[in-house]
């Protein structure tokens, strides 16, 4: 089946509030599924998440920090031994080389500390801005939302933005949201997109937005034009 168009222009901010207000009550007290017990541990584990289930993360990181419990242990690590343990989360040499060289970033440039700030964050090898505001919201607790795929369908389907880039996407978002609720915006749209909001095809009747949401006029559209032949 071909790809559910998004909206071509945006509800109104009215409607893209309460929209938002909906999906934080849908999904009240969210956290990322990572797995962590430090700030080490989550930035590693949002380097192999990308392109790969936070479930399959889950499963991979104990092995690797029982073994690099520490960026300075993996730092020295030899990436086959990494790639190894890590080979199930999918891009694994590339995945093992940006750990390694992160942890040693970190070692080198950070004292071992992972850093706070954003533009420390993406310095890091392997650490682009959706990794960075990951860690900023969910370790530190700073204001970040995070673009991820689930964040830029359901965003779209909903009317928020018309981005073409992630980047866009973000700016249209957080302008909707007071910042100090910008990580947790980022898990209603993720929680939503995986549970209801689906790629390819969404879950309309389960919404609790589909009252005001655009989408589900454009699927009934369709599903009239096909039944006409």
């Amino acid at each position: 089946m071909p790809a559910i168009p998004f909206p071509k222009k945006k509800v109104p901010r009215k409607v893209a509030v309460e929209e938002l207000a909906i999906l934080e009550q849908a999904y009240p007290n969210p956290v990322t599924a990572l797995e962590y017990r430090s700030e080490y541990e989550l930035l590693v584990a949002v380097i192999l998440s990308a392109q790969c289930t936070d479930a399959r993360v889950n499963m991979t990181t104990p092995k690797l920090f029982a073994k690099y419990p520490t960026p300075e242990k993996l730092a020295r690590a030899r990436q086959t031994d990494v790639e190894t343990i890590i080979k199930s989360c999918g891009f694994f040499r590339m995945k093992a080389k940006n750990i390694i060289a992160c942890a040693r970033d970190l070692v080198e440039r950070f004292g071992g500390t992972v850093p706070r700030e954003r533009e420390a964050l993406e310095s890091l090898a392997g650490v682009g801005r959706k990794t960075a505001s990951v860690v900023m919201a969910a370790a530190f607790r700073e204001a970040a939302l995070a673009v991820d795929t689930h964040v830029f369908r359901v965003a779209h389907r909903l009317g928020l933005t018309l981005g073409k880039t992630p980047r866009q996407v973000e700016e249209d978002v957080t302008a909707l949201v007071p910042a100090d609720k910008w990580g947790d915006a980022t898990h209603w749209l993720i929680l939503h997109g995986r549970a209801v909001c689906k790629a390819p095809t969404p879950k309309c009747p389960q919404c609790p937005v589909n009252h005001i949401c655009p989408t589900p006029a454009i699927i009934a559209k369709r599903i009239t034009r096909k039944a006409k032949g």
